[in-house]
């Protein structure tokens, strides 16, 4: 069984390279294949890390391939245990697909209202388009340390009606830094960034097999 999950959202750029890449290396260490599908061919931000990863020479290799159609990319799905679906940002009728194909759809957010208000307009229009609130999750990034604005966030995501995993990426130039040279988040020089890193693509996996549980039973 290939566990599917999406990447949307409003707003493109580093964040969601903070999004996948932690997940991608978080199931490998958990000896099981994954590939990133990276279906913004033109800012190809994903693949230009890969890119990097692989002439820095950084283990493990996580396999990122371009892919100008969501079917193309879903046709390599059957070859891993997990398959991450990266679209473009503000690509409405892309997301949509993307949301349909995945187990898990997960929007990437910011603790300002500038933040989080976009992620629930994207999250309420996919469920007109008929994505169930319990395949989209929510996923805090660049917080602030601020337990109070961080609790806020959380019960603005909680009160439009969607989940918000647990972790979260704080601001810090060390997550650029790892990033710039091809490492995910969970593989910075600092152990406590890299814990709530893990945290956070932990709870990614935790809720993909809970999932997975509910349409077996």
């Amino acid at each position: 069984m290939t566990y599917i999950v999406g990447m949307v959202s409003q707003k493109g750029g580093r964040r969601e390279i903070y999004t996948r890449t932690p997940y991608g290396a978080r199931v490998w260490g958990r000896g099981l294949s994954t590939k990133i599908a990276d279906l913004d061919t033109q800012q190809q931000t994903c693949t230009n890390w890969a890119g990097r990863r692989a002439e820095n020479g950084i283990e493990p290799e996580i396999q990122v391939q371009s892919f100008a159609t969501i079917k193309s990319a879903l046709e390599e799905a059957a070859r891993f245990d997990a398959l991450i679906l990266d679209g473009k940002p503000n690509a409405s009728e892309q997301t949509l697909e993307i949301a349909k194909a995945a187990d898990l759809v997960i929007i990437p957010t910011g603790q300002t209202v500038d933040d989080l208000h976009p992620g629930v307009v994207l999250a309420h229009s996919l469920l007109k388009k008929g994505i169930t609130p319990d395949k989209i999750a929510f996923a805090m990034f660049k917080t602030t340390g601020s337990e109070r604005e961080n609790a806020a966030a959380r019960d603005y995501i909680t009160q439009a009606g969607y989940m918000i995993l647990d972790g979260e990426v704080s601001v810090s130039t060390a997550y650029g830094s790892a990033s710039d040279q091809g490492k995910a988040i969970t593989e910075t020089l600092f152990r406590s960034l890299n814990d709530r890193a893990s945290k956070l693509a932990q709870s990614v996996i935790d809720r993909m097999v809970e999932l997975q549980e509910r349409q077996v039973a």
